[in-house]
């Protein structure tokens, strides 16, 4: 067969382990396998790379993505799927492997009705599509935000300062959670519990008064007070319709200084969770996912995701992923909640 691979949405430490798994994987069913550049606008464009052992050699441990990535949506192009549609039979592709989150997978279950044959891999930092354990990225995403507050930790210690860490996820706190649980945290707000300035404040003057003149909170982009909405760096939409969030850790450090007058400092981590190096576990579950992505298309079970289950992969349709958002374990939040403060 002649299999097309691409990476859509937000890149995510492991991509290239995906593709290298699809490769290798596709050469033993005697396939040939085709990269898409920069997502589904590649296939708008008809951008194509050939892809062999030589080409994938090397890029298992490498971050970002060989073939690029975008956030193009091909139903907000004029006659953007019929020219997906088209592309795809004259470079003679008879399956498609899309990586990425809800956004790019939302694309690749809609152009089945057009004809395409998608198969799914699910990748995103952020950990929120259901019907898998794990998106890879997310661990290496955490990896980077638990180091991040290792090292504040002995920064606010030594300046008996409040440091907030600001990490992405956009309306899920899975970083949050993890990595402030993981690092120690003595606050973590997430989208899914709305904050109460006056509480986090308590929590910060409960610390001072026994004698912790320093704090470390956690806060994902997406987190906002109660009764408020969210903060948003720009109002302008990508073509899925999101809004760029960020900012939540300099009004929180603005409110924190105003009703305590403890000093605070923001560390926004921004798109270090992205870069750089994959995991162990993300190099393993990626190669995973690329491996049995493939096994998907030669048994033709299309417009599916590859998940991963109770350690093992399984296969999940897209229908039951798409428009859905798998958020934070009420369970581990109120297990953090017992460090706060």
């Amino acid at each position: 067969m002649r299999i097309g691979i691409l990476s859509g949405g937000g890149d995510a430490p492991g991509i290239n382990a995906v593709i290298r798994a699809v490769v290798r994987r596709g050469l033993q069913h005697g396939d040939e396998v085709v990269g898409i550049r920069d997502g589904w606008r590649g296939l708008l464009e008809g951008s194509f790379l050939p892809l062999d052992l030589n080409s994938v050699s090397g890029i298992l441990p490498r971050g970002g993505s060989i073939l690029g990535t975008s956030r193009t949506n091909p139903f907000k192009r004029e006659g953007g799927p019929e020219l997906i549609v088209r592309r795809a039979g004259e470079a003679g592709l008879e399956a498609v492997v899309a990586v990425g989150g809800e956004d790019t997978l939302g694309v690749a279950h809609r152009l089945a009705d057009c004809g395409l044959r998608c198969v799914g891999v699910p990748k995103t930092i952020d950990n929120d599509l259901v019907g898998t354990d794990y998106t890879f990225g997310f661990h290496t995403a955490v990896a980077i935000a638990t180091e991040a507050l290792d090292r504040l930790h002995t920064t606010a210690e030594a300046h008996h300062r409040v440091i907030i860490l600001e990490v992405m996820g956009r309306y899920t706190g899975h970083i949050a959670l993890h990595a402030g649980l993981a690092g120690g945290a003595d606050v973590i707000l997430i989208p899914e519990r709305p904050f109460e300035l006056e509480e986090v404040c308590e929590y910060l003057r409960r610390r001072r008064e026994r004698g912790r003149n320093f704090s470390l909170i956690v806060v994902a982009e997406g987190a906002k007070p109660r009764g408020g909405r969210e903060i948003v760096y720009s109002e302008s939409v990508d073509e899925f319709g999101h809004v760029t969030l960020g900012g939540v850790g300099y009004y929180l450090a603005r409110e924190i200084e105003r009703l305590t007058g403890m000093e605070t400092r923001v560390v926004v981590l921004g798109h270090l969770q992205r870069g750089g190096s994959p995991t162990p576990f993300d190099r393993i579950l990626a190669t995973r996912f690329g491996v049995a992505a493939v096994d998907l298309v030669h048994q033709g079970k299309f417009d599916h995701m590859v998940a991963l289950r109770g350690g093992g992969i399984v296969s999940v349709p897209l229908a039951e992923v798409i428009g859905k958002r798998k958020t934070v374990d009420p369970k581990l939040y109120e297990v953090a909640t017992v460090f706060f403060g």
